[in-house]
């Protein structure tokens, strides 16, 4: 739309906002009360459809709320820090984020799904708040309808780390270590539902082992009570445990995907380690509530890979052990339709219901 077409549509809706109907009526006192009304009408019609896309080139003009499902010390929580401080240099604004930790994402779904949809609430979606969760029980938001999606982001493999207490130093021994001692090994977790979680579950339905589950509000506390010997073996994302493997104060048993990592390719996978097909993985997308406009989605799409690709960014995120994705929103929305169906076909083969995980 040129300019002074923009500036009259603007300049019209200012006016009808600041005076009644009756006003606008008299405004039109040349006219028929009939025909006043009418015109009328057809002003208040006009006047409340959105502005063009060209008005949303000003976008944005305050901080954004970058909401991230985990607390800090996540993989979820490095990707959002580090990709949300590229992004406000590039917009111009901070991206604030906002750590709502809880039910495996649902608490802080539920506080996206509910925002107003003008750009300024984001969500960092995960395997647990858009995969798991919705496959075990109701939330209280739709993980596919109530949010616009805008792009997969980045994906990685999990990683079974162990305490050095724990004499274990392969995925065989410790499914030999579990079948001599039922129940008595420990492992912690991201939380009920988390991705963590899910994964050793599939371990233990696998193997025919049973384990003893610890869950946290997160995998930051997760790792700091694995590293302080409180439980035994917890499944972590990549980019959260390989500090720690790297300084020996935990030791790597194996990566959850069915090739070996680029990052660390000498650790063998768990189907290597006895459990073939064995494939679970941790993915981080960007999403906004639903009906988020199409000209704010492409805006944060194209700055977000702009962001994810610029050589320092994507250096940091490939030493953390993040595979960068990249999507358009189509393909993030299909993506994320297809963990769904996954998901809620483990969980059915598995006979997890949602009140046994509490």
């Amino acid at each position: 739309m040129p300019t002074e077409k923009l500036h009259k549509h603007m300049f019209l809706n200012k006016f009808i906002c600041k005076h009644s109907t009756e006003t606008l009526i008299e405004f039109c006192g040349a006219l028929s009360r009939t025909h006043g009304y009418l015109l009328v009408g057809i002003l208040l019609l006009c006047c409340a459809a959105p502005l063009p896309a060209q008005s949303y080139l000003t976008y944005p003009t305050r901080p954004i709320r970058l909401i991230i499902p985990l607390p800090p010390g996540g993989g979820a929580d490095y990707i959002g820090r580090v990709v949300g401080q590229k992004l406000s240099e590039q917009l111009g604004q901070s991206v604030v984020a906002d750590n709502r930790g809880g039910a495996s994402g649902a608490i802080a779904g539920e506080l996206a799904a509910r925002a107003a949809p003008d750009g300024y609430t984001l969500f960092l979606a995960y395997a647990a708040s858009h995969g798991i969760n919705p496959a075990m029980s109701k939330l209280p938001y739709d993980a596919l309808n109530d949010f616009t999606a805008i792009t997969h982001m980045a994906s990685s493999q999990n990683i079974v780390t162990a305490h050095p207490s724990f004499a274990v130093t392969s995925i065989k021994e410790l499914i030999a270590a579990a079948r001599a001692k039922p129940g008595q090994i420990t492992y912690a977790s991201a939380g009920f539902g988390s991705a963590t979680h899910l994964s050793a579950v599939l371990l233990s339905q696998m193997a025919g082992v049973t384990f003893n589950h610890v869950p946290y509000k997160g995998a930051g506390p997760a790792l700091s009570d694995l590293l302080g010997g409180h439980t035994q073996f917890m499944f972590s994302s990549l980019p959260a445990a390989l500090p720690h493997t790297r300084a020996g104060k935990l030791r790597a048993l194996a990566v959850s995907g069915l090739k070996r990592s680029s990052i660390v390719p000498d650790l063998p996978t768990v189907a290597e380690g006895g459990l073939p097909g064995f494939d679970t993985n941790q993915w981080y997308a960007l999403l906004g509530p639903a009906r988020l406009p199409g000209a704010i989605v492409r805006r944060l799409n194209n700055e977000t890979l702009r962001a994810m690709n610029i050589p320092d960014v994507r250096a940091r995120l490939d030493q953390q052990g993040f595979e960068i994705e990249g999507s358009t929103p189509e393909a993030c929305r299909d993506y994320i339709r297809g963990e769904l169906a996954k998901w809620a076909k483990l969980v059915a083969a598995a006979g997890i219901k949602a009140e046994s995980l509490r």
